[in-house]
């Protein structure tokens, strides 16, 4: 993420967007199903961490959490969580290879723009270890552009998101639908893709 009025949004709401998805993680299948895939006391990566709800849940299980987010405000919530170490940077940052277990990106990826989303597939896919597991969380629809709040979004079908991690090398093996409120107020129709490299 480099929009910078999406990133002042982010710093400006932060207390507000972590007490509004607080909750969330605790009773989430997904994550359940993500801390059960990588191996005891596997590296992951949140990627997009936000105030950090999901970097402590993996935390607790005993995982070695890198944390990451392109706020500064979001970066600060999330060190404050127990055995979470977090640092600002976005989604460009992201060279490494072969270091994760796993990688978390949990509604953070629909800030990226079109042109580069399949960049971003693709270092994901090479910052994970061989059969690493990938967990993406998007909200469905289509184009792109500002929210009510100034956030940008891209929004994608299942179809081409399968596509795209399709693309990049990954297998696809599972997927979650739901529907729920952001902090802009408005509800959405989002989509949860499990795979491995």
């Amino acid at each position: 993420m480099s929009d910078r009025d999406t990133i002042s949004v982010y710093d400006a709401q932060a207390a507000r967007y972590a007490e509004l998805t607080d909750d969330s993680n605790k009773a989430d299948q997904g994550m359940t199903d993500f801390i059960a895939a990588i191996p005891k006391g596997g590296k992951v990566l949140d990627l997009g961490c936000g105030p950090g709800a999901s970097a402590v849940l993996m935390a607790q299980a005993g995982l070695e959490v890198d944390a990451m987010d392109a706020s500064a405000e979001m970066v600060r919530l999330a060190s404050d969580q127990a055995g979470v170490s977090a640092r600002q940077a976005e989604f460009s940052d992201l060279r490494a290879t072969a270091a994760y277990d796993g990688i978390w990106a949990n509604f953070s990826l629909l800030h990226a723009t079109r042109t580069d989303f399949p960049n971003h597939i693709a270092a994901i896919h090479k910052a994970l270890k061989p059969d690493g597991i990938f967990f993406i969380a998007m909200k469905l629809g289509q184009g792109e552009g500002p929210d009510r709040l100034g956030r940008y979004y891209s929004y994608y079908s299942e179809d081409e998101l399968k596509t795209y991690l399709q693309n990049a090398g990954f297998t696809v093996t599972g997927q979650w639908h739901g529907s729920g409120t952001g902090l802009d107020g408005s509800v959405s129709d989002w989509i949860r893709l499990a795979a491995h490299a």
